[in-house]
């Protein structure tokens, strides 16, 4: 064993810096070596494991609670543009589609299948549309005028305030088609249905004065399909 100031490696142990006369804990503040060159280390160091430790745990939260929120954030954001562009979309899709069917329409669409499409301010007058398969189609504020539709199957149609004057509508289904505020003047009905729909008052007494004729298909005639007196 060294004596009394006898180096170690390249220090010098004293009297109060012998690693056997002293404690473990209390040899933690010496710089100096075990005879293997270790170190026992340094109150220095152990300070600055302690402050990067805290430094971590204080950290680390942060970042956290900074990730999180800005996940939450995210969401919000994108739930918002989702419902602004599910909105949008709502506005526009039938103008969208609307447009599409008026581009298809031609002079003659005899028997055409036309389920659920959506004629929005269409111009139909004089179109040939008989025969043609018309169930849940929307036909809002369009122009029928002089239209051919014998034969067609209307059922379950929409079409508010459109123009069916002069129309030839006879053997046409219209049950439960929704016709408010359209108008019926001079038009053929002869053997048309139209039982279950909705249709304004004046017009209904209009049709069911002239109302004649059974329909092919379901076999009701235009006066009981009307309700006419």
């Amino acid at each position: 064993m060294p004596q009394h100031g006898q180096p170690v490696g390249n220090q010098w142990v004293g009297r109060y810096h012998h690693p056997e006369s002293l404690g473990h804990d209390a040899w933690l503040g010496s710089r100096l070596p075990y005879r293997d060159r270790s170190s026992y280390g340094s109150c220095f160091r152990v300070a600055v494991e302690r402050s990067y430790t805290m430094a971590l745990s204080a950290f680390f939260p942060s970042v956290f609670r900074f990730i999180v929120a800005s996940m939450v954030c995210g969401l919000l954001s994108l739930s918002g543009l989702l419902i602004g562009v599910d909105a949008a979309e709502a506005i526009t899709a039938p103008e969208l589609r609307g447009q599409r069917a008026v581009q298809e329409i031609s002079a003659d669409m005899h028997g055409r299948d036309l389920k659920e499409k959506e004629f929005l301010k269409a111009d139909l007058r004089e179109v040939n549309l008989s025969e043609t398969d018309l169930r849940g189609a929307v036909i809002n504020t369009s122009q029928l005028q002089g239209a051919d539709l014998r034969g067609a199957d209307l059922e379950d149609v929409v079409a508010f305030s459109s123009r069916f004057d002069g129309a030839d509508l006879r053997d046409a289904n219209f049950t439960n088609a929704m016709l408010m505020q359209s108008r019926f003047n001079d038009a053929e009905i002869e053997g048309t249905d139209f039982t279950n729909a909705v249709i304004d008052l004046p017009q209904l007494k209009a049709l069911c004065g002239r109302a004649s004729g059974v329909n092919s298909r379901t076999g009701l005639s235009t006066r009981d399909s009307l309700g006419c007196r």
